[in-house]
């Protein structure tokens, strides 16, 4: 079901929900999806304050929630501002939201939003279509601005030695400003864990080819997964990384990207996440996320 409601200062917002959770997306800035959560329960996505209901001009905003990008990530490409509103249709189960095109880069960015009308799940189909003269070539960016005060898990290769494991299992990638010693990364044999803790100011990123296919954001006794594709024929951005993590004193990020392609005049790429919303309980060994968090996943 959808209906049309102000949301947040926005007043032209489409909320699809159902029994038990909601989106809200708004189509005054865009293409973005303001609200993930269990109906009148917490928003999983963060959304800056200070922004809350501004349109227009030039300058790119944060806004929060769940964006759509093109990597690598370039000011002159990634920053396009997306301050302007956005065209629609809607029908009681999807959402299809659309930018104008990007005057920098001649790049239009869609969303197909699709919520389940009896589980708890969504599929966010991301599209880029080049509207430019000329070849573009790059990755379709999804990328999730999560509430304070929760924690990324992303699983790590299963453990194996002996001959049959002589190669590397998958890439890590780490920024200029990555420390491996900061508190909040919790290095596991299982799992790579990302802490959102206000109490530090610095950023830290990460990117990780995930042949797993899947991570999940912990929140206050909720949460999130996303399942999305592996490709082992691809290359992917950022050496070789199709999940990534961003951590700031506001939010964290739990990006997805997909392969690096050459976009021709008038061609499209496409880029799928799936999302479920539950509730658990999980704590940071890697012995409860086996107990209480692996089960969700393998089932959805």
């Amino acid at each position: 079901m959808n209906e049309k409601l102000n949301y947040n200062g926005w007043p032209n917002c489409i909320r699809l929900y159902n029994d038990e959770i909601e989106l809200i997306v708004t189509t005054d800035v865009g293409p973005r999806i303001v609200r993930l959560g269990f109906i009148n329960e917490q928003n999983f996505f963060y959304l800056a304050p200070d922004q809350a209901g501004k349109t227009g001009g030039e300058e790119w905003r944060i806004y929060g929630g769940h964006r759509l990008w093109l990597a690598p990530e370039k000011i002159d490409v990634s920053y396009n501002p997306d301050n302007d509103l956005v065209r629609y249709t809607a029908d009681t189960s999807t959402l299809k939201v659309t930018q104008a095109k990007e005057s920098t880069t001649g790049i239009v960015k869609e969303m197909e939003i699709t919520l389940s009308p009896d589980r708890n799940q969504v599929t966010v189909l991301h599209r880029l279509i080049n509207q430019s003269p000329n070849d573009i070539e790059g990755a379709p960016w999804a990328i999730s601005a999560l509430s304070t005060g929760g924690r990324a898990i992303i699983p790590q290769e299963p453990f194996g030695e002996g001959n049959d494991y002589l190669l590397p299992a998958r890439s890590l990638a780490l920024w200029q400003y990555t420390k491996m010693n900061d508190p909040r990364w919790i290095w596991g044999e299982k799992y790579i864990q990302a802490k959102q803790n206000s109490l530090y100011t610095s950023e830290q990123k990460i990117g990780v080819l995930n042949k797993q296919g899947w991570s999940a954001y912990y929140l206050k006794g909720e949460l999130l997964i996303k399942k999305f594709d592996f490709n082992p024929d691809a290359i992917y951005p950022d050496y070789g990384s199709n999940n990534e993590i961003y951590i700031n004193e506001y939010f964290l990020e739990i990006e997805t990207l997909g392969p690096l392609t050459k976009i021709p005049p008038s061609g499209a790429v496409e880029h799928v996440e799936h999302w479920q919303l539950t509730k658990a309980t999980a704590g940071e060994s890697e012995e409860s996320i086996d107990s209480n968090i692996l089960s969700l996943v393998k089932s959805f």
